[in-house]
């Protein structure tokens, strides 16, 4: 472990090289359509990787101001190949758009990694350094150990490697016994607080599955272009037939003066729902349930 945290030489040419690796892996990770909404899709939009690499960089830099260059450059390199390869393929326009907040977090780097060399001389209040990095993947972990409990096993792995990855930094960075023992400690902390807060306020996902108005099309959640023509309002019913997926419930909507048929889910997956009439006439729909869409197809 000592290898990687501080044996590694890290070159300007090998820095750079590793840089464009990564945007361009990135971007790929972006647009391979069989991995979205999966781990390998997760550091496209979340830090715990590129919190990995900063940490890398750092702790193979020779100087505090070769820690910081190498960080900025780093990240001056990988983040805009992000968004131009995307842009690009797809003819969007990604840069324009989101890469502000990485310019500004590019910046942010050179400080950051001017300050975390001076974890490499491993005295306790390193740990005051590292402990703002271990408590933002301690974020990253409760984000995507919420999104694994709604739809597993998608995002396990990230959810691993950030359990891992904060046990790992006060291990590999320092070498005093009580200084990784007191690091281990807070990063278990970290994690406690984040499983109590998600299982605390476990995910759900509350949408409205469509309307009741004549041609009424399901909303953009749903990613079918069918159309449901049913009128209803609450003196029907309506149920999951799997209750352990959420529930169903209607509600009026004022802006567009008709009843909704809402959905609160606790979880993804397949199952089916009934829309039931006060003459007992049952309309019954397969569901399709994802992360923050849905398909509806009506039997």
């Amino acid at each position: 472990m000592k290898k990687i945290f501080g044996e590694l030489n890290l070159t300007w040419i090998k820095l750079i090289l590793f840089s464009v690796l990564a945007g361009v892996f990135t971007a790929l990770m972006a647009m391979v359509p069989i991995v979205k909404d999966t781990s390998f899709s997760d550091l496209t939009v979340t830090l715990e990787v590129w919190i990995l690499f900063g940490i890398l960089i750092i702790m193979n830099s020779k100087s505090p101001l070769d820690s910081a260059l190498k960080c900025f450059v780093f990240f001056l390199i990988s983040q805009p190949l992000v968004y131009i390869i995307q842009d690009a393929v797809n003819n969007s326009h990604l840069f324009a758009t989101y890469y502000r907040y990485w310019f500004i977090v590019t910046l942010l780097t050179f400080p950051m990694g001017f300050v975390g060399y001076y974890m490499k001389k491993d005295k306790w209040w390193g740990l005051i350094i590292l402990a703002p990095m271990l408590f933002l993947v301690g974020v990253e972990f409760g984000r995507h150990l919420s999104m694994t409990m709604y739809s597993f096993p998608r995002h396990l792995l990230t959810t691993i490697f950030c359990f891992v990855t904060m046990i790992i930094y006060p291990i590999g960075i320092f070498s005093d016994k009580k200084v990784k023992i007191v690091g281990v400690a807070i990063s278990l902390l970290i994690i406690g607080a984040m499983i109590i807060a998600t299982v605390v306020k476990m995910p759900v996902y509350d949408t409205t599955l469509f309307l009741s108005a004549e041609d009424t099309t399901i909303e953009e959640q749903n990613e079918d272009d069918d159309s449901i023509n049913i009128r209803f309002d609450d003196t029907f019913k309506a149920y999951l037939k799997d209750e352990s997926y959420g529930e169903l419930y209607f509600k009026y909507i004022d802006n567009v003066d008709c009843w909704g048929l809402n959905a609160r889910f606790k979880k993804a997956g397949k199952t089916e729902f009934v829309l039931e009439s006060p003459n007992g006439e049952k309309t019954e729909f397969d569901i399709t349930i994802k992360s923050k869409s849905f398909v509806i197809t009506k039997k």
